[in-house]
């Protein structure tokens, strides 16, 4: 056994007892325990840690513990460059693309609606999501930080917001997603592309109030569900709207 001290900065102490937030504290540690082990017997998802300096130097998830250590742990550094110290994973290749589990189909419904590619069905189970998320290179989101720790997952977030409006814009914020958005380019049922077409095209699948008063419609080739803007067109758009904003300095860790 050895005895190792931990401080875990900014949300990451969400995870913690509250007695342990804010605060450096003393822990034993399994002989030959590494970084990652006990980051994560504490509590924390390594999806959640960008940087992990011991005795004041960056180091890796691999790193073996010694007796005395004293371990600073934090989550992503938002607009900071530490490119000169050993970030814990590779960065999020290319565009986002998702997988959310069962608890977060409404989120999941958001982000397509902001043109973000999403798989999620409340039928899935914790290994069909581990297995997406590592074979298609995919974003796992989670409210299980238990599912997160699973050694596979290379990238995912933990969402601490409970209503789906408020876990766009906290996924937005981490991952800075406003500037890459495609607003109603998918199918919220699907997740496939929607084409527009001729209301002709379209005519019958349509409500007859919908038919006298709109003219501008896309559809789903998959599921043959049509879109048009509706009452909540202009809510969803404010919501976008407000979501694109980056966030302000004081919201980066």
């Amino acid at each position: 056994m050895v005895t190792a001290t931990f401080r875990f900065y900014d949300q990451l102490g969400a995870f913690l007892p509250r007695e342990r937030r804010g605060r450096e504290f003393s822990t034993p540690c399994a002989r030959e325990a590494t970084a990652k082990h006990m980051i994560e017997a504490l509590g924390v998802p390594h999806t959640e840690v960008d940087l992990v300096l011991v005795n004041g130097e960056s180091q890796g998830f691999e790193h073996a513990l010694s007796e005395g250590d004293r371990v600073a742990v934090y989550p992503s550094f938002g607009q900071l460059d530490i490119h000169a110290l050993q970030r814990l994973r590779s960065q999020i290749p290319g565009r986002p693309r998702f997988v959310a589990d069962a608890h977060l189909g409404g989120l999941a419904r958001l982000l397509r609606m902001a043109g973000y590619d999403t798989l999620y069905d409340n039928g899935y189970h914790d290994d069909e999501i581990e297995r997406i998320a590592r074979e298609e290179a995919r974003v796992l989101l989670s409210r299980d930080r238990e599912l997160l720790k699973r050694r596979s997952v290379e990238h995912g977030c933990y969402l601490h917001a409970l209503d789906p409006a408020q876990q766009l814009r906290e996924l937005f914020a981490r991952l800075r997603l406003g500037g890459a958005m495609r607003p109603f380019s998918l199918c919220l049922h699907c997740n496939l592309p929607l084409r527009q077409v001729e209301k002709a095209e379209v005519l019958d699948r349509l409500p007859p109030r919908v038919a006298e008063t709109h003219t501008e419609f896309t559809t789903c080739d998959h599921c043959g569900r049509v879109y048009w803007k509706g009452s909540h067109h202009a809510r969803m758009c404010a919501l976008l709207a407000d979501v694109e904003l980056p966030p302000s300095p004081d919201s980066q860790p």
